[in-house]
This record gives C-alpha cells, sequence and structure tokens, in this order.
C-alpha cells in the first residue's frame, strides 16, 4: 500500500480541519443553545448579546482545538486565553464611534 506523499496530506488537510470545526461547534451548540435559548430569543439586547458572545466564544474555540491537532494541549490553552485577554481590552478600549 502507497504512503500518500506530503502534497497529498497538505490538500486533505484543510478540509479535514474544517470537518472538525463544524463537528466541535455543533457539539458545544448543541448544549449551550439548549440552555440559554430565552436569552438568544430575549427582547433585552443585552441578555441576547451575551448569548450571541457565548456562541462566538464556542465558535472561536472548536477552530483553536481543530486548528491546534500538532499543538499540545497547554498551547491550544494559552491561544485561548490570550484571545480573551485581547477582547477583554478591546471591550475597556474607548468606542471611537461615540468621541465627540
Amino acid at each position: 500500500m502507497a504512503k500518500p506523499n506530503d502534497s497529498e496530506n497538505k490538500t486533505a488537510q484543510p478540509d479535514d480541519t474544517i470537518e472538525n470545526r463544524v463537528y466541535l461547534f455543533e457539539s458545544l451548540a448543541r448544549a449551550f443553545v439548549e440552555k440559554s435559548a430565552d436569552d438568544l430569543g430575549s427582547k433585552n439586547e443585552d441578555r441576547r448579546a451575551r448569548a450571541l458572545r457565548g456562541l462566538a466564544d464556542l465558535a472561536y474555540v472548536s477552530c483553536v482545538v481543530a486548528d491546534g491537532s500538532q499543538a499540545s494541549p497547554k498551547a491550544v490553552r494559552r491561544r485561548i486565553l490570550s484571545a480573551a485577554h485581547l477582547d477583554e481590552a478591546q471591550a475597556d478600549a474607548p468606542d471611537p464611534s461615540s468621541a465627540e
């Protein structure tokens, strides 16, 4: 049985990564949506925004985990936490559209 060459592996990997992203997000989001259905459908913009932020975070985590299949768990954890830190810094920054 012939081994696939490196170029075949490189072309197959993006599809595998996308499939892994979708699978992970679907699994995580299903449980989240079940628990947060009221928030996602809320007329309260803050509740709805928090729930959507949760889904966005799950999507990001799914991508990091799927893309980091070669990385150690500690490296994946660092990447996720560093993104959370960057988002917190952006949230603390003044909104440029509100400048007078």
